[in-house]
């Protein structure tokens, strides 16, 4: 196969694979419709995109293999644009991580705004866990090693198919962790009836008093920085705060847990 320099995307005419992926996994944590088994008649179309040629090729090699979905492209170069994907028609995007946290959201978010149906599934190292929320609220659907087995691979692909979510179990406990301190700053009717902020308002209201910068608060969140400043602005002026502490104040007499 000849090969030319910079980013490529090549796409299939045709579904190759139409089995069905069956049995349990070491993967992790499986969430969803279905237990994360799609159904005969909707084998999964699978865009792979790595950085290298020989990476897409690899990755392209083992789901045709694995004889459970059908891989009706890929691209490979660390600039992805989803022009190739949305063409294809695949329902999950198998996207490896390119070493760089924010090209990795940057491609997520385009993905997720011009091909909002395809579910994402991510292979990146495992150790970064905070990387990993961010993904996941930028809109990853599913999570693996990059060294994971392809049977794990594509349990995966099938499950995020199917509308479940995937993560190896170190990283889901890491999730239920942060949902559990999210739930002591979820939003307060009473904090909005008093002091007019809204839900995405209060929810700075716990990173404020923890000290966090704007660019921290802003990663937090997958936001702009402009956009966190846009926000403490209107707060200061909403609850007659001076500065941002003075808005962790006046919150706190208002009986926001903080």
């Amino acid at each position: 196969m000849a090969t030319a320099a910079g980013p490529k995307s090549i796409t299939t005419a045709k579904a190759m694979h139409p089995a069905v992926a069956t049995g349990t996994s070491s993967a992790g944590l499986y969430l969803g419709a279905n237990n994360g088994l799609a159904k005969a008649d909707a084998t999964p179309r699978v865009f792979v995109a790595a950085e290298t040629e020989l990476l897409a090729e690899m990755y392209s090699r083992m789901l045709r293999k694995g004889a459970a979905v059908a891989v009706v492209g890929r691209h490979c170069g660390t600039q992805f644009e989803p022009a190739a994907l949305t063409q294809s028609g695949a329902d999950v995007l198998l996207l490896t991580s390119r070493g760089n946290f924010v090209d990795d959201l940057n491609v997520i978010r385009n993905v997720r705004s011009s091909a909002p149906n395809v579910g994402i599934v991510m292979l990146g190292e495992i150790g970064e866990e905070q990387e990993f929320l961010q993904w996941v609220r930028a809109g990853v659907r599913g999570y693996l090693a990059r060294d994971a087995r392809a049977e794990e691979v594509i349990r995966a692909i099938v499950a995020v198919r199917a509308g479940a979510a995937v993560c190896p179990g170190m990283l889901c406990a890491r999730l239920f962790h942060y949902f559990e301190s999210e739930a002591k700053s979820l939003p307060s009717a009473g904090v909005h009836l008093r002091l007019g902020l809204t839900r995405r308002e209060q929810q700075l209201i716990p990173l404020l008093a923890r000290g966090l910068t704007n660019k921290e608060i802003a990663n937090h969140f997958s936001l702009s920085e402009q956009t966190v400043k846009n926000h403490l602005y209107r707060m200061k002026h909403k609850v007659g705060a001076g500065d941002r502490l003075s808005i962790v104040h006046v919150c706190r007499m208002q009986g926001f847990m903080v």
